[in-house]
């Protein structure tokens, strides 16, 4: 079997118009910032701006997951990545959070000790839709029954715990980070 590779950076690409969203918001925060702020204030937060958005990019085009005779390998942007050998890897699932347009699916591993990790790049959301989503998860899957004997393979119990996928939680730091940046400015009058 191919050895088969899922990358960030062929993945997590803004649409035209959700792009634009963001300038306008970077664009904003920055004009508010200049005018609470006075220019010292506003090279600060163009910096800190600045540096979010480069580390963001470099670790969403850096983050990938690579399937093959060796077991499984994810990389989240920084780092060799981490191998999971297919002896370790107790059952492949798919985890979905939330609910209509808002719901985000991830393809996850349980290993030997319970503990779950999520594949970066295996992921399927209103914001990064995956129309392959169904194809690459069943290729994981294909590859993790024909490298393991069925007796290694079991069903961990179910965690209610865990609701916030990787994408979500993404979402929910930049607003965060914008509203703190907006009360900052606010308050600095």
């Amino acid at each position: 079997m191919n050895e088969l590779v899922f990358r960030g950076k062929d993945r997590y690409r803004p649409t035209g118009t959700r792009l634009v969203f963001i300038v306008l918001i970077l664009t904003g925060e920055l004009a508010l910032a200049y005018k609470k702020l006075g220019p010292v204030g506003f090279r600060w937060m163009l910096a800190m701006t600045a540096a979010l958005l480069v580390v963001g990019v470099f670790v969403t085009s850096r983050c990938q997951t690579v399937v093959g005779a060796a077991g499984i390998t994810t990389r989240w942007g920084f780092g060799r990545g981490r191998t999971y050998p297919w002896h370790e890897i107790r059952w492949i699932d798919v985890r979905e959070t939330g609910k209509g347009a808002e719901k985000s699916t991830t393809v996850r591993i349980t290993l030997g000790d319970g503990r779950r990790r999520s594949l970066p790049a295996l992921q399927h959301s209103y914001l990064y839709p995956a129309p392959d989503f169904d194809v690459a998860y069943r290729q994981v899957v294909n590859w993790w029954e024909f490298s393991t004997s069925p007796a290694d393979r079991f069903r961990p119990p179910l965690r209610e715990r865990g609701r916030v996928s990787p994408t979500m939680a993404g979402v929910l730091l930049g607003i965060v980070i914008i509203l703190v940046t907006g009360v900052v400015a606010f308050l600095q009058v």
